[in-house]
């Protein structure tokens, strides 16, 4: 259940800051005609998502295709998250700029495809990072954890609405993004597990067999699930600690 809340509400949070800084664009520049094209893009993104959820629950319990989803998963969230750890200092001025290309130069229609493509794309990327997560967890509490991620960013977007300046991001974004790394580790142990069980590796049986207490129900496994809590929390706690001693100003 954790393992989904976390996910759900780092991905939700981040989507809506996409959206947050596209719609502030738009309005400080006077181009709010352009708007719909991001209700329209947040529209067409849940229906993609939705529909990659649906593909992936066909492939649940087939253990070559979780292997290959969970190898892909790995790979997608892994690189994005490095990423946004890279590019997290310019996140906005970057959104920014790709929208004066979408709406600069270009007819009316041809500036409100643009918006809408890029929004779409945008958001399309939070929702199927979080489709590609989800399936990873097994857990009978799944939904239960879904519902509370998707309650606390909306709370978290209200709250940064009315309260920014009280809300460090970096240090948010810092310690969703250990635990989305060290989920990922994780993933890439059941995706060989999965890969073993279907027989797609010398000596599948044996290795199988081995890998079965690092398997997110295995004995192991769910001890890491404890650790990645644990040390996420290690780092939230670090990082208060530097802000408040020495950087007293972030907090």
């Amino acid at each position: 259940m954790l393992q989904a809340f976390i996910v759900v509400l780092r991905e939700g949070f981040e989507a809506f800051l996409i959206v947050a800084i596209m719609a502030a664009y738009l309005q400080k520049t006077g181009q709010t005609v352009f708007l719909p094209a991001v209700r329209w893009g947040i529209a067409a993104s849940i229906i993609l998502s939705g529909i990659l959820g649906l593909v992936l629950l066909r492939g649940a319990n087939q253990p070559l295709w979780e292997g290959i989803f969970g190898a892909v998963a790995a790979l997608l969230v892994g690189g994005l998250v490095i990423h946004m750890w890279r590019v997290a200092p310019r996140f906005k001025k970057d959104v920014e700029n790709h929208l004066v290309e979408a709406t600069q130069k270009r007819t009316p229609k041809a500036a409100l495809f643009g918006v809408f493509l890029f929004s779409t794309l945008m958001i399309s990327r939070e929702g199927m990072e979080t489709a590609l997560l989800l399936i990873q967890i097994h857990d009978p509490k799944l939904l239960t954890g879904i519902f509370l991620g998707i309650g606390a960013a909306v709370a978290m977007a209200f709250a940064w609405i009315r309260w920014s300046r009280y809300i460090n991001l970096k240090v948010f974004f810092q310690v969703t993004s250990v635990f989305l790394l060290l989920f990922v580790i994780q993933i890439l142990v059941y995706s060989f597990h999965e890969f073993t069980e279907a027989g797609l590796l010398p000596n599948s049986e044996a290795l199988h067999l081995a890998t079965e207490p690092f398997s997110p129900t295995g004995l192991y496994g769910k001890w890491f699930s404890l650790l990645t809590v644990f040390v996420s929390l290690g780092w939230l706690f670090v990082s208060w600690v530097l802000n408040r001693f020495f950087h007293p100003a972030e907090i």
